[in-house]
């Protein structure tokens, strides 16, 4: 896909300068300048999922992790968007978040990430063998120093930590 071209590309960066300070309601009016046929650009997808996730819009957060999937099926940040979101919806929950996710980890094999939060979702559903198998093979993909950093902080992997401390 084609990168944005000024003034649209201006006023993405101006929403991301806008986000990274905290002003949402400024990055929202910058991105809202895009020109209509740039607004669904996955970059500005991004961004729109960013506000409306730091927002703890979740119904709006779907709605856009599935348009960023629609038009950016190869982006991976899409697909972990839409099972972050599914999780918090208020008619999803992790069973859903994970047969979403689920489906990518078949589509991005190598994406560490993907492992990371199915073992995440597992653990949470009180599957440990399962959690256990997708932190392996998450630490395999992204290595094990950073996995490890990553899952000693996570409160969803609470249940594995001894065993995440002995890796």
């Amino acid at each position: 896909m084609h990168t944005l071209a000024p003034p649209d590309s201006h006023h993405l960066n101006a929403a991301f300068g806008w986000l990274g300070l905290g002003l949402r309601t400024e990055a929202q009016a910058e991105l809202n300048l895009i020109s209509p046929e740039q607004q669904r650009h996955p970059d500005v997808l991004e961004l729109r999922w960013d506000i409306h996730a730091t927002e703890r819009r979740w119904d709006a957060a779907l709605d856009v992790a599935r348009t960023l999937i629609e038009r950016a099926p190869e982006r991976v940040s899409g697909w972990l968007h839409q099972a972050y979101a599914l999780r918090r919806v208020p008619d999803g929950g992790l069973e859903k978040a994970w047969s979403a996710l689920k489906l990518a980890a078949g589509k991005f094999p190598q994406e560490s990430l993907i492992a990371y939060n199915l073992s995440c979702y597992a653990c949470q559903m009180r599957q440990l063998d399962e959690a256990r198998m997708w932190l392996q093979r998450a630490i395999r993909l992204g290595g094990r120093e950073h996995i490890k950093e990553l899952a000693l902080d996570d409160s969803d992997l609470e249940s594995l930590w001894p065993e995440i401390r002995e890796l």
